[in-house]
């Protein structure tokens, strides 16, 4: 029983670790980031997920003397859409996909993401004036 009150769900410790970085106004090494967490782990454990968040591209790093200093490679909101990207990508099929992911939003959902494809804003997303992508529906001419 102990030790299912130690286990943590998958991507805690991670997300944790991201915390701590998108809190800090520069790099963090290891150990800085064992210390804002403040929850006991162990510095070699914070290693490890700092590596594999780097293996993601999750986090950059920066030499610190003999290891290294890390920061986020992007906000939480880019590391969201990354995801969503990555989720993707993963089945063959965007069209139907994207369809399913469209038909279950909500409807102010879907009003933000009709204003955002539109070049209309819609959403603090700093791409004002489209993101580029032009007009999918074709229905702006």
């Amino acid at each position: 029983m102990a030790e299912e009150q130690e286990r943590r769900p998958a991507g805690e410790l991670e997300a944790s670790v991201l915390a701590a970085l998108w809190a800090a106004e520069t790099p963090l090494t290891p150990g800085e980031v064992q210390r804002a967490l403040a929850d006991g782990l162990a510095r070699t454990t914070v290693t490890t997920i700092l590596t594999r968040l780097y293996g993601k591209g999750t986090v950059t790093r920066d030499r610190a003397g003999r290891g290294y200093a890390y920061r986020p490679a992007q906000d939480a909101h880019g590391l969201t859409a990354r995801r969503m990207h990555a989720e993707l990508d993963k089945d063959e099929d965007r069209g139907t996909v994207l369809a399913r992911f469209v038909s279950e939003l909500s409807s102010e959902d879907e009003q933000m993401l009709r204003a955002l494809l539109d070049g209309d804003g819609g959403g603090d997303s700093g791409t004002e004036g489209g993101t580029g992508s032009g007009d999918p529906g074709g229905t702006s001419r």
